[in-house]
């Protein structure tokens, strides 16, 4: 399973709002190819930054409710959240390197 954690419409104000350290979440679907592709990345990051940021995966399909608030429409999109807000968003399958500038930009 690794570092990171299952987001849910349940605990994502616990989580993420309410997070005292930037959040990346992940929002993905069993259905989605390039989530797939993205996972082992989203990964990697959750690793390298256990302590120093906080990465979770949302499963769309499952959690309505935090998709809808967050407009997400296609996935993957990940979201950096700072203090309770999006403060970036990343969309698609992009390469390592460019998560991590923005992750960077956050701590």
């Amino acid at each position: 399973m690794g570092h990171y954690i299952t987001l849910t419409d349940t605990n994502f104000e616990e989580e993420v709002e309410k997070s005292d350290i930037p959040v990346l979440v992940d929002f993905w679907a069993e259905w989605c190819a390039p989530c797939r592709i993205i996972a082992p990345v989203v990964e990697e990051l959750a690793e390298q930054y256990a302590g120093k940021i906080k990465v979770g995966k949302f499963d769309v399909d499952s959690n309505p409710q935090i998709s809808m608030k967050y407009g997400i429409r296609s996935i993957p999109t990940l979201l950096i959240f700072k203090n309770g807000n999006a403060v970036d968003t990343i969309v698609g399958a992009v390469p390592k390197n460019v998560i991590e500038e923005k992750l960077q930009a956050q701590l």
